[in-house]
């Protein structure tokens, strides 16, 4: 199947342990992940890797695309230098591709004003709050809530935040999402039999 590929953005400071699962699952299953940076010149995250960005972000159309993940990254709430890509995800918004951010970039989004009018969620409601947005009253207090086209999720919540990905680009459904999430939340070896049966088929 020819699938259009997911945006992965990279930037300084990228909490690099927040998108792995979703990654490493979207690539098993047969979607390029390309990495998007502020240009193409080298980044380094949190854990001290570095990437090397596959495109800039002035080269990246929405509609060429399957979804643009925002990983957290101090530069969220330290900067302004992340803002070109909170407009970017206006534009994939706009044009029906879907958006998916965990941690600070759910500040990046509020800040935006892309949360005013979708239920979302983030670390927690007075972080949200602290940026002036509009949305106080669409906060959900759950590991990672979809609205649409759109997902957040706090930075506690990876596999959460890969369950939602998995599910909204239809990787897993039903009880193999399902055991998906309980292998790697919960460390239930039953749930392992039941992606080995799904594997089989």
């Amino acid at each position: 199947m020819n699938r259009k590929p997911v945006y992965l953005a990279v930037y300084d400071t990228l909490a690099d342990w927040e998108t792995g699962y979703a990654t490493a699952y979207l690539a098993r299953n047969g979607y390029d992940v390309r990495t998007v940076g502020p240009t193409t010149q080298e980044v380094r995250s949190l854990g001290g890797l570095r990437v090397r960005p596959d495109l800039a972000l002035a080269d990246v159309r929405p509609e060429d695309g399957a979804l643009l993940i925002l990983p957290g990254a101090d530069l969220w709430d330290t900067s302004s230098d992340l803002a070109p890509f909170a407009r970017a995800a206006r534009a994939f918004l706009d044009a029906g591709t879907p958006v998916a951010a965990i941690c600070g970039a759910t500040a990046g989004l509020a800040r935006e004003g892309l949360l005013d009018d979708r239920a979302h969620t983030s670390a927690v409601s007075f972080y949200l709050a602290a940026t002036g947005y509009a949305g106080g009253d669409r906060y959900v207090d759950a590991d990672a809530v979809t609205d649409g086209n759109l997902i957040t999720a706090g930075p506690t919540e990876p596999v959460a935040f890969a369950r939602e990905i998995l599910r909204l680009l239809g990787v897993y459904e039903g009880e193999v999402l399902d055991a998906w999430y309980r292998l790697f939340h919960d460390s239930d070896a039953e749930a392992y039999a039941v992606l080995e049966e799904a594997a089989a088929r």
